[in-house]
């Protein structure tokens, strides 16, 4: 069994825990068209509960058919298609895949993606991603990412808490779990707030994207699954 097979498979294991969660309304006026690239354990958890939200989603990654069978182990009404397909699917666009395929994707999908929001919740390891991911981590995930995705409105979000951590406390009761956010674009960010607490969390601003990497790979936040009033103490931010 591959590595994608056995990411897809883990993350229809989550269908009981999120079938749990009442369907929630959307924080927007209306439901969004949103391209999943990358269908993994991150980026299935999340489109699902997009999905069960009210958005239109589209799952992708390079293997299809994997992705036909989550979506149909889930049981979603959720479209399927391949990673340039979504890109020009989505008027919001999230990307869950190993760093190193940011830098093709940003390339191969240039013009779908081209002043689209764009929600990274890839994180660079170098015992994943090679040496790429060393520049990266020094100029801090949200300044990188920005290089690798040209013309994008990025957003960066998703990729400090685990994602079992996100599939199992999503819509809680009481205070909802704090996913750390960073962008520059203003409009964008408003975007993502909405699609954050649609997914069952609070979303906690950072700042623009050169303070991302306040919540990159082994900062003091990195993985901790917390509230928002957590986060902010642990980040030092007022409110």
């Amino acid at each position: 069994m591959n590595a994608n097979r056995r990411t897809i498979l883990r993350a229809a294991a989550a269908a009981p825990l999120l079938a749990a969660f009442p369907l929630s309304f959307s924080a927007h006026a209306a439901p969004m068209k949103i391209g999943m690239i990358g269908a993994g354990r991150v980026g299935g958890t999340i489109g699902e509960l997009w999905v069960k939200a009210g958005h239109d989603v589209m799952f992708s990654a390079r293997d299809v058919a994997e992705v036909k069978e989550f979506v149909a182990k889930q049981n979603l009404k959720a479209r399927v298609g391949t990673p340039k397909e979504a890109a020009a699917f989505g008027d919001v666009i999230m990307t869950a895949v190993p760093y190193a395929a940011l830098p093709s994707i940003g390339k191969d999908n240039a013009a779908e993606l081209r002043g689209k929001v764009v929600i990274d919740a890839s994180n660079p390891i170098q015992n994943r991603d090679g040496d790429m991911a060393v520049p990266a981590r020094e100029k801090g995930t949200g300044v990188a990412s920005a290089e690798f995705l040209p013309g994008t409105r990025l957003v960066r979000a998703f990729n400090c808490v685990g994602w079992n951590s996100m599939r199992t406390e999503a819509h809680r009761a009481g205070d909802k779990l704090a996913i750390p956010v960073a962008a520059d674009d203003q409009a964008a960010l408003q975007t993502a707030l909405g699609l954050i607490r649609d997914a069952g969390f609070e979303p906690v601003v950072v700042g623009g994207l050169a303070r991302a990497r306040e919540f990159d790979v082994g900062t003091p936040i990195f993985g901790k699954a917390v509230t928002a009033r957590e986060l902010r103490s642990i980040l030092g931010l007022s409110g």
